[in-house]
C-alpha cells in the first residue's frame, strides 16, 4: 500500500490544511497510509514526534477519516531530513504546508517548502493557504 509522508511542524493551522488536502485526496482510506514526521531542529530535552500537539492532531483526524497512521521522528535539517525519510522509506508522495512569503523572505530566510519541491524526486502536494483559491498545487 502506498505511503504519503505528512511533514508537520508546530502550527495547528498548517497542520489543519494539511490533513484537509489529505483527505481530500481522491484516494479511499484503505489505499493510502499516511506517515506523521516531525524534523526537530534541536531536541535537548529528548521529546518525541507523537508528544507534539501537531502531530496528535494529524493522526487523530486521519484516524476519525478511516487512515491508518504511523509516526516519524528525525532531528537536524528538516528539508533534508524530509527527503532523506522520503527516499529511504519509499513514499509515494510528501504532503508540506505552504505559506505566503515575498521573494526577499525566502531568499534571506529560506523555505522548507521550497528546498523539498525542488529538490525532491517524488510528488509533492502542498497544502495552501487558508482563502487561496489554490488549496494544493
Amino acid at each position: 500500500m502506498p505511503t504519503a509522508l505528512l511533514a508537520v511542524d508546530d502550527d495547528e493551522s498548517h497542520v489543519e490544511r494539511q490533513i484537509e488536502t489529505l483527505v481530500g485526496l481522491p484516494f479511499s482510506s484503505d489505499e493510502l497510509t499516511v506517515t506523521i514526521l516531525h524534523v526537530f531542529s534541536e531536541n535537548p530535552s529528548g521529546a518525541s514526534v507523537n508528544q507534539l500537539k501537531t502531530a496528535r492532531l494529524a493522526a487523530d483526524r486521519l484516524g476519525e477519516a478511516g487512515f491508518e497512521t504511523a509516526f516519524g521522528e528525525r532531528s537536524g535539517d528538516p528539508a533534508a531530513e524530509i527527503l532523506e525519510y522520503a527516499t529511504e522509506n519509499d513514499v509515494a508522495l510528501i504532503c508540506v504546508a505552504g505559506r505566503k512569503r515575498s521573494p526577499t523572505g525566502k531568499a534571506l530566510f529560506g523555505s522548507v517548502t521550497q528546498d523539498v519541491i525542488l529538490s525532491a524526486e517524488r510528488p509533492v502536494l502542498v497544502a495552501g493557504e487558508v482563502g487561496d483559491d489554490r488549496s494544493a498545487a
